[in-house]
């Protein structure tokens, strides 16, 4: 008797085909792609410019096993369902599938959700559609957009500069961020400002407050003359007066669900995780982890790429009856929020959030991995503090006057905890209560001390992972599922590197950023690329044909290209004297510029193949040894350490980096060390340390 024939569906991924098999039962037989099957080929633009931008699509290498067992598997299936992401990409992929498999594309064979749980599934496959070739043509816009500029200017950035470069629309953009703030810090020039912070007396009560203004007015103190003027009219023996008293009730809403944006800022702030890693973390809760025999395989949270802070009512109502029955009425929201989309957001997806909020990261602490449990708890909380009532503050602002000199002094006290019981921002968890002693109007204050500091304005910071992921968003460039790719690349090209956290631009950066400023402005004009973005939804929304959005944005920069190979003069980056030999053939060493950076090289290469690392002295001699010297070094985890210049005959090694200088009490080598609010120089072996001068 033959076997009965089952429905076949097709996802990207082993692991959610896994989950999702489980769910649909012995009919159904869930199989991967494994990604894409179909991709313009490597070896050639794949662009039929005279025929209306038409792809040439192949079968992507090593891909042949996977096509032919999924057109066997086909072959025998009663149906077959396409089962991809629920985004462009997914839409693609299903696309592509169809057509190997012959498939009709108005087949109502396309299931899409946006979690992976028993009862969404089944729900989804109650109602397939067909392909939407909105999705597919707006993926297809992009990727041919893509494909056009990048191997375009490419094969220029090898003839001109170095082989293996390569330019795009969104990484010369986040390229061009990196460059222009580093440009900014460079031109930056410091001011010097003043603050006096004094300490008063009341009764038994001592605290702290600032020094305001002037006769009434907001003064600022610009340097060390001001400060004395404004301490030569206070006088010590004379209290001072409590002049008004300002008591508010302040209310802090929680932050909005995450979407993929916020979900990558907010990892790489307080987890220290890179956009990629978050990324590939968030697949593997969303595809579904094992939760042993009473649940089996489940996705934990919704989909991951998204720009939507909305939530479904289902989740909302959740949400409550579990804040409900864990933390009690008071904790609630009773008007649910309405958060505002960023602008040009495409809003085909709820928030992230966990899929059921009753799967607490305690309850799922033994199952899921170190990584898996961190982000887990950072998604939950984050959606359960979303839907909880606003943390309450009393305020307190006090005004202390004489002689026309005015101090201020602010206090906070929480009142209520709300939201705050469950999530705490990075900024919000550095914060503490600072509570002022009662006072009133007319009461009186003695100056116990005054503590004038000198300070400077700071540059702008630069950019972190966080940070430029939140400048892609703001400028409209990219979409949720770019930026961790584009952040990747010109990390690998080598055109910006991190210094600890944040990114500073490499020479190789700054002469490809240059010449596509030069060359072709259109691909790093913030407006322009944001536009596109723009055009790209519509596409996907019906209201643009693809290929005219592509034709009004090839043709401009044809012109830009032709003008380009011939204009663009070959870009020597010359080697420089290193002033020292070769200690294997004698000939004079060379600084060459290389695929992570510069380095030492013998001028007789290939003859000679001798190269070394150039090293950072910091002028101090080794601590260990007293013979080497102390230079700076990098871990493979790109962070900077301290080590002498004899190793391996030395073996010293620090953090932190070493100042020269013996410590008082033992003797032991000083070092200076990054702390809260500043650096200090401490004693590695013991108790002392100081304060830098400022």
């Amino acid at each position: 008797m033959p076997s009965k024939q089952k429905n076949l569906v097709i996802v990207e991924s082993p692991s959610k085909a896994k989950t999702i098999e489980k769910y649909l039962g012995r009919n159904y037989h869930v199989v991967a792609s494994l990604g894409h099957v179909r991709d313009l080929p490597k070896s050639q633009m794949g662009i039929d410019f005279d025929h209306d931008y038409e792809p040439k699509y192949i079968s992507i290498r090593g891909k042949g096993p996977v096509i032919k067992d999924l057109k066997k598997e086909a072959k025998k299936a009663k149906r077959v369902y396409l089962a991809a992401d629920p985004d462009r990409e997914g839409e693609a992929i299903a696309w592509h599938v169809s057509h190997l498999l012959g498939l009709d594309s108005e087949d109502k064979n396309r299931v899409v959700f946006n979690e992976i749980t028993k009862d969404t599934v089944k729900q989804a496959f109650k109602s397939p559609r067909s392909i939407d070739m909105n999705l597919v043509d707006a993926q297809q816009a992009r990727r041919v957009l893509d494909r056009i500029v990048g191997y375009s200017i490419s094969p220029i950035l090898w003839a001109k500069v170095k082989k293996g470069l390569s330019a795009g629309r969104v990484q010369s953009i986040a390229l061009k961020l990196v460059i222009e703030r580093e440009k900014s810090i460079k031109k930056f020039i410091p001011e010097e400002y003043w603050s006096i912070e004094s300490t008063f007396k009341h009764d038994k009560d001592v605290f702290n407050a600032n020094f305001y203004g002037l006769d009434n007015k907001k003064t600022e103190l610009k340097n060390n003359d001001q400060v004395k003027e404004v301490l030569s009219r206070v006088d010590k023996n004379e209290d001072f007066i409590v002049e008004k008293v300002s008591k508010k009730e302040r209310k802090r809403l929680p932050a909005a669900p995450f979407t993929t944006s916020s979900l990558q800022q907010e990892a790489n702030r307080r987890l220290n995780y890179k956009t990629r890693k978050t990324m590939m973390v968030a697949q593997q809760l969303y595809e579904g982890i094992n939760l042993g025999r009473k649940e089996g395989t489940v996705g934990l949270i919704t989909y991951m790429r998204t720009d939507s802070k909305r939530i479904s009512k289902i989740a909302q109502t959740e949400a409550s009856d579990f804040i409900h029955e864990e933390y009690g009425e008071p904790f609630a929201a009773v008007k649910k929020r309405q958060d505002k989309n960023q602008e040009g957001a495409q809003d085909a997806h709820e928030a992230i959030r966990p899929s059921s909020v009753f799967r607490t990261p305690k309850s799922l602490k033994d199952i899921l991995s170190r990584d898996q449990y961190r982000l887990y708890e950072l998604i939950w909380s984050r959606f359960v503090a979303s839907q909880m009532t606003p943390a309450v503050y009393d305020t307190m602002a006090v005004d202390l006057t004489q002689n026309g000199v005015k101090f201020r002094a602010n206090g906070s006290k929480m009142k209520f905890a709300g939201y705050r019981k469950v999530y705490q921002s990075t900024a919000e968890s550095n914060k503490k209560d600072n509570i002022l002693p009662e006072l009133v109007e007319g009461d009186k204050a003695k100056l116990q001390a005054n503590n004038p500091a000198q300070h400077f304005t700071q540059p702008p910071a630069r950019f972190t992972e966080a940070s430029l992921v939140k400048a892609l968003e703001e400028n409209g460039v990219g979409r949720p599922s770019t930026y961790a790719p584009t952040i990747d690349t010109i990390q690998r090209r080598y055109y910006v590197k991190l210094n600890g956290k944040s990114f500073e631009p490499t020479e190789l950066g700054e002469i490809v950023d240059e010449l596509i400023q030069n060359y072709f402005p259109d691909i790093v004009n913030i407006d322009f690329t944001a536009h596109l973005e723009d055009e790209l939804d519509e596409i996907e929304e019906g209201k643009e044909n693809w290929v005219k959005v592509v034709d009004s944005y090839y043709k401009p920069f044809a012109k830009e290209l032709e003008s380009a190979e011939s204009k663009i003069e070959k870009v020597q980056i010359k080697d420089e004297p290193a002033g020292m030999d070769c200690d294997i053939c004698g000939a004079p060493m060379v600084i060459k510029m290389g695929r992570y950076g510069k380095f030492y090289a013998c001028s007789r290469f290939p003859d000679c193949r001798n190269t070394k690392p150039i090293v950072k002295e910091i002028g101090v001699v080794c601590p260990k040894c007293k013979k080497g010297q102390v230079i700076e070094r990098k871990s493979k985890k790109n962070r900077i350490f301290y080590g002498c210049s004899r190793y391996p005959d030395c073996d010293f090694v620090s953090w932190d980096k070493p100042i020269g200088r013996d410590c008082p009490k033992d003797g032991h080598y000083l070092v200076e060390k990054k702390v809260k609010g500043g650096r200090q120089i401490i004693c590695p072996n013991g108790d002392y340390e100081e304060d830098i001068q400022k």
